[in-house]
């Protein structure tokens, strides 16, 4: 197999336009393209390809599909060949021994067969005429059609110890491998390891190319007596919560066709929504929305919705899950429910249109913020007015998108009266305490307006330090025409950090880069392969180009300037010091404005010169 990590990303870094357009003429139709259907005989265009959400078309024979669905479908290709051949094209290494054959070289592979085994074992269970008879009446009672539970393989587990030991143990799966799994569990009390899901609805968890990877299991009661309503698989070799949402593998291209999900707090709320025809909810698996969640959910949409529990644990949960997808350029708002209620419920009681209603009412998550802190009474007083102004910045600190970020700030500086010019700082130094490692600011790129000499400077802020040079190298990866003119003014001894040092000096050996060197390091190869996937939007992509340089050029220069001034402070003799001075003077001439020398000369010979650079 091939490790699903490979799959999206060759996904993500694949041109479906391009690969399209080699065998249809496409022509631009508003964000997408149109053409002749290659699989039927098309009179008039009825073929288009949506490259924003990554899947081609028909509206005459109804053909549709991703990237590898088209090459399978025009090649006669297997999916791992499909896989292969564009990860070779566009730059992503698929390791040799991954395709048809190697899942006997995979590790893990034993892992997944032993879940593939549970999930049929548990789905038998449940269309049991009479073991399963009263899950389905539960089912039913929840409004989960047979279809429904069949598209998520619902199963039922059996309140026995041993029910599914002793038939894996049948099938050849050792108690050993189950407890690695996460299958079996063990207990100081019990001797031997016993089944860890027995009396409860199951639902299997998918990676996101339909392996099984874990399961949850509810019980049909409402639990207690030190029984929980939930129970989910623990953590194993190939199950890691954080890096899974519950449904993706099933929604990702309603998703896609919704420019929407819905991210809700349990497996039922996404199969509830499923059999009323609501088929783009993920929920997370019994833990806080992680990164991976948000990077995971960007690739499908720039548009989420919250739905989850409106009490003050919930809020939080809200919170932090909203600012976490603003990082990822994910624009999010917040539904909220009447107290009690979810979307299980909702669609329940009110049906479809009645979700719909919540959800046409949902709202941007700054603006919930400041409902909520308006209700609570922070703008009442000074002192509560700073706290709210603390409570937001999070926000406004996290917001990648540059224009969301402008407006944000607009709206805060205008609800809580303090100055925009005061905000854009607070977000910007909380943004430079926040870089990582490589110098880029986490939040991403932010455009800074402003006429004064103040807002100036802290827009150029947004791109000092080794924040330039990932920058610098992000546009010029998206516009390859201006690295000539950037090797006009730096050159790769200009980048401080090895890393983008090394991507830099790649890209003038081959313009046309499209993926890792054999020449690169491997920290080098992981952040060219993060530029080169970052869908970051560059509001200003030509100034952005413009400031970057300035800031390398400046900060070369600036080291000029210091050594200098070095060797005038140290300069032992009056000659030595009008050397340095000479020195300082022609640097001044190369870069006029950038600095003054403001020079009072007394007569050689004196031992005095007095020298007072403002820059």
């Amino acid at each position: 197999m091939i490790a699903d990590e490979l799959v999206e990303e060759v996904r993500a870094r694949a041109d479906l336009v391009g690969i399209v357009g080699e065998t249809v003429e496409l022509k631009k139709s508003g964000k997408d393209w149109k053409g002749k259907c290659p699989f039927h005989e098309d009179r008039t265009p009825s073929f288009y390809v949506v490259p924003d959400k990554g899947f081609y078309k028909c509206f005459g024979c109804g053909e549709s599909g991703d990237i590898f669905a088209f090459v399978m479908k025009r090649t006669g290709m297997e999916f791992l060949d499909a896989v292969r051949q564009l990860g070779g094209r566009f730059g992503v290494e698929i390791p040799e021994g991954t395709g048809a054959g190697a899942d006997r070289d995979d590790p893990h592979q034993v892992h997944y067969e032993a879940n593939a085994f549970a999930r049929a074992w548990f789905r038998e269970r449940l269309l049991d005429p009479d073991a399963g008879r009263a899950t389905r009446t539960y089912l039913e009672h929840r409004g989960i059609d047979a279809e429904t539970a069949e598209q998520f393989g619902l199963g039922w587990a059996p309140d026995e110890q041993h029910a599914l030991r002793d038939a894996a143990s049948k099938h050849g799966f050792s108690a050993d491998l189950l407890v690695d799994t996460g299958l079996l569990a063990k207990s100081e009390r019990i001797p031997e390891p016993y089944d860890r899901f027995r009396g409860r609805l199951i639902f299997p968890i998918e990676s996101l190319t339909g392996r099984v990877v874990g399961f949850g299991g509810r019980v049909l009661d409402g639990g207690g007596k030190g029984r929980p309503k939930y129970l989910n698989s623990p953590e194993s070799p190939i199950y890691t919560k954080g890096d899974v949402l519950y449904g993706l593998s099933w929604n990702r291209n309603a998703i896609r066709r919704e420019s929407c999900a819905l991210v809700v707090e349990g497996y039922m709320d996404v199969v509830a929504l499923a059999a009323t025809g609501v088929g783009h909810a993920v929920a997370t698996l019994g833990t806080a929305m992680t990164d991976c969640h948000a990077r995971l959910l960007s690739r499908y949409t720039k548009k989420v919705v919250l739905l989850f529990d409106s009490d003050d644990a919930g809020l939080r949960a809200t919170f932090r899950a909203a600012d976490l997808l603003l990082s990822h350029g994910v624009h999010p708002a917040v539904c909220t429910f009447p107290p009690g209620e979810d979307p299980d419920t909702v669609v329940r009681v009110e049906g479809k249109k009645g979700l719909e209603a919540y959800l046409d009412s949902a709202v941007d998550v700054l603006d919930r913020k400041l409902q909520l802190l308006d209700e609570k009474g922070f703008f009442g007083t000074i002192d509560r007015v700073r706290i709210a102004v603390d409570k937001v910045l999070p926000t406004l600190r996290a917001t990648k998108d540059p224009t969301l970020s402008d407006i944000y700030i607009a709206q805060v500086a205008e609800r809580t009266g303090v100055r925009r010019e005061t905000l854009e700082a607070e977000v910007l130094r909380g943004r430079r305490q926040g870089m990582d490692s490589s110098g880029s600011v986490a939040a991403g790129v932010v455009s800074v307006r402003g006429r004064t000499r103040a807002r100036e400077v802290g827009r150029r802020i947004n791109v000092l330090g080794l924040g330039a040079e990932s920058q610098l190298l992000l546009v010029l990866l998206r516009s390859r025409e201006w690295l000539d003119r950037a090797l006009e003014k730096v050159g790769p001894e200009e980048f401080r950090d090895p890393v983008y040092r090394a991507i830099f000096e790649a890209l003038i050996e081959n313009p046309e880069l499209t993926g890792p060197t054999s020449g690169l390091a491997p920290g080098a190869i992981i952040a060219l392969e993060g530029l080169l996937g970052d869908s970051t939007e560059i509001e200003h992509p030509q100034r952005a180009f413009s400031d970057c340089l300035s800031v390398l050029e400046d900060r070369a220069f600036q080291v000029q300037q210091d050594e200098l001034e070095r060797d005038l402070r140290s300069a032992s003799s009056d000659e030595g010091r009008r050397r340095a001075l000479e020195s300082l003077d022609e640097l001044r001439r190369l870069r006029p404005g950038q600095w003054n020398v403001v020079r009072r000369e007394v007569p050689v010979g004196t031992g005095e010169a007095e020298t007072q650079v403002n820059g």
